[in-house]
Order: structure tokens, then sequence, then C-alpha cells
């Protein structure tokens, strides 16, 4: 755990939770019946929202190829090689420049990078580690879950 701003920031890997539907395609498989209870609905949100971040980090490697090598370089690299590529993809956004691979994300919901298909099919057909986390790490992860089932009913 380190600090940020005075507050307590906890560390670790904010994983699903374990023998839920957790995958977007088994969610899919059942149109007529939405995630239902707190587990489930934490689950779909937190894939939902690596979805995201998967089809983002694999347009990024389509278009800044260093971000295929990172994990080569010291973790502290890493973060200084992602935030320039992030800073340059927000100066060509922000300047209203054509990105073609940014262009089509945005056009098509469902697109994903080929650079990324078979990293996404290999996760995805990953089994969900069994490795606990910090109680601190599953205190927070119930409470999102808390909030999930808040908004939904």
């Amino acid at each position: 755990m380190g600090s940020k701003n005075g507050k307590e920031v906890s560390q670790g890997y904010l994983a699903p939770f374990k023998g839920s539907t957790y995958h977007l395609p088994e969610f899919r498989l059942r149109p007529h019946r939405p995630p239902q209870g707190k587990y489930e609905l934490f689950n779909f949100s937190h894939s939902s929202l690596r979805n995201v971040v998967e089809r983002a980090f694999g347009v990024l490697k389509q278009k800044w190829r260093i971000l295929k090598g990172v994990p080569s370089f010291s973790p502290r690299t890493q973060k200084h090689i992602i935030i320039a590529c992030m800073a340059l993809h927000n100066f060509i956004r922000d300047s209203k420049l054509s990105d073609k691979f940014f262009d089509k994300c945005d056009a098509n919901d469902e697109y994903v990078p080929p650079v990324l298909r078979r990293e996404v099919a290999q996760t995805q057909a990953d089994p969900v580690e069994e490795e606990e986390n910090e109680d601190t790490i599953d205190t927070i992860r119930s409470r999102i879950a808390d909030a999930c089932l808040a908004i939904a009913t």
C-alpha cells in the first residue's frame, strides 16, 4: 500500500469474482437474461472495461510499435514510454489530425486491432487466477460490486 495526497492507496490487481460469469461472450449467449446479483454485475463491468482498455492498447500498439517490446524495459522506463505514447496520441486527437487506427475504433465499437486479436483470444481462454488478493483489494472490489448493484436496482 502506498500514499497519495495523504490518502492510502491499495496496490494490486482488482480481480473478477471467481465462480461467476465473466467474459463478455458468455453474457452475450444469454441476451434475455442480463447480469444478475452484485458478482455478475461487477464481473460484467470489469470485463467491459477490460475490453475497452485492451482495444485501446491494441490500437496504440499498432501505431506505436515500441509498445510491442515494452516488457524488455524496466518498469520505470515502461511507464515513461506509455505516458509518451499517450501524450502523442492526445496531441493527435486534440489537433484533429486524422488517425486511421483510432478512426476504425471510433467507427466500430466491435473493432479489435489485428495485433490484439491473438492476445485477446489467449487471455479470454485463460482461467481467472486462483491467487487471492489482499484484504484491502477484496474490500474495494466488494464496495464497487455493492455500488454496481445499487445503480442497477
